[in-house]
């Protein structure tokens, strides 16, 4: 049986296989290069920094409020009945 040390182990030694996207695997290769360290090394820092990016809460935004102002009375009557709406505006011969 294992002890809770030696699963803690497995866990942050995890060996994996990733398929990556064509940009990203094209980034991965330019960081490489330019950082000039190993593969290994970049996606580790990589994924550090985007874990970290997620973890972080969102800044609360300030809800979005709009002033509204009185338009006056409709000049068309009531818009409780379209039919009779349609009738003011355009006669009573509408179809």
């Amino acid at each position: 049986m294992l002890t809770s040390r030696h699963q803690l182990s497995n866990i942050t030694r995890m060996r994996t296989t990733l398929t990556l996207d064509d940009d990203v695997a094209a980034r991965l290769r330019n960081a490489v290069k330019a950082r000039r360290r190993p593969l290994k090394v970049v996606v580790n820092d990589a994924l550090r920094a985007g874990l970290a990016a997620m973890e972080k809460r969102a800044p609360a935004h300030k809800p979005f409020r709009t002033t509204g102002f009185n338009l006056g009375p409709s000049l068309v009557g009531s818009l409780d009945n379209i039919e009779e709406v349609i009738s003011r505006v355009e006669g009573e011969r509408h179809t």
